[in-house]
């Protein structure tokens, strides 16, 4: 079963003094066989709010027990802190299915916001599919707006979905993806949102609910990955954003979304894997 990894920047540096790589080499909770398969995505970005919003997340030196996990920005960006959120698998477990899709404005300005995504090898029945993002560009000076989903899932492939609207500019974003069988044991995800607790037009700090399984069985609390999956916020202040879960047990779990200092959040999501590893 997977497992997860978090790379949180503030172990390596403060928030204070932001750099253009941020890296730390971190032991997996139990090492593989072989080299792991490592989906990642932010699930917590501050960055300010003078330069474009750029930071994506990578994995390098990837071996059986390790790797070296990256949080980067480029050109005049300052990011001051994020958390690479991992969620990690065998390559022999055939079971799951993972990749990333990168919509690039800046190569192809006629880039789709929807393509086809097909599978290694089909699945009996349509699965499980789960989107974040682990790259972003997007300019100052006009709202933080952006979304990822998975629509049309079939046995053999989805619609990869990384959309923007209104007057928000977007130069480039990337999203990981994971897939698994509707009817595997032992796993649980959903995809949640500020909107599902309050209109966009009535920003809070805040937001969290508590939610339940839904008759999934689980033998001990799980680990649970979380990522973002959308994000609606004022450009006139610095971009912050935290989507994380607690009272983790056998029966569900809060999910909370947040913001903090003077960070104005319209609306963001993030997509949850909770499982028995």
């Amino acid at each position: 079963m997977p497992t997860t990894i978090k790379f949180d920047t503030t172990s390596v540096r403060p928030i204070t003094q932001p750099a253009a790589d941020t890296h730390a080499v971190l032991n997996y909770p139990r090492p593989f066989v072989s080299l792991p398969r490592l989906a990642q995505g932010f699930s917590r970005l501050d960055i300010s709010k003078d330069a474009n919003i750029r930071a994506k997340s990578t994995v390098s030196n990837i071996s059986k027990d390790k790797a070296d996990f990256h949080v980067t920005s480029w050109s005049d960006t300052n990011l001051y802190a994020a958390i690479e959120s991992v969620f990690a698998l065998s390559p022999a477990n055939i079971q799951f299915s993972t990749g990333e899709h990168v919509r690039n404005l800046l190569a192809d300005p006629k880039s789709p916001a929807s393509v086809r995504v097909n599978f290694d090898r089909p699945f009996a029945t349509p699965p499980k599919v789960v989107v974040f993002f682990n790259y972003i560009d997007l300019a100052k000076g006009k709202n933080w707006r952006l979304k990822t989903s998975a629509t049309a899932i079939d046995e053999t492939g989805f619609t990869l979905n990384i959309e923007t609207w209104s007057d928000t500019v977007l130069y480039t974003a990337q999203v990981g993806w994971v897939a698994y069988p509707e009817d595997i044991t032992h796993i649980f995800s959903t995809s949640v949102s500020t909107r599902d607790l309050r209109p966009w037009n009535q920003p809070q700090k805040t937001q969290s609910k508590a939610i339940e399984f839904g008759g999934i069985e689980f033998w001990k609390n799980p680990d649970v990955f979380v990522a973002l999956n959308e994000i609606d916020i004022d450009y006139k202040f610095n971009l912050r954003v935290e989507a994380y879960v607690d009272n983790v047990s056998q029966a569900g779990l809060t999910w909370h979304i947040d913001t903090w200092s003077d960070t104005i959040l319209y609306s963001a999501g993030a997509s949850i894997i909770a499982f028995n590893p």
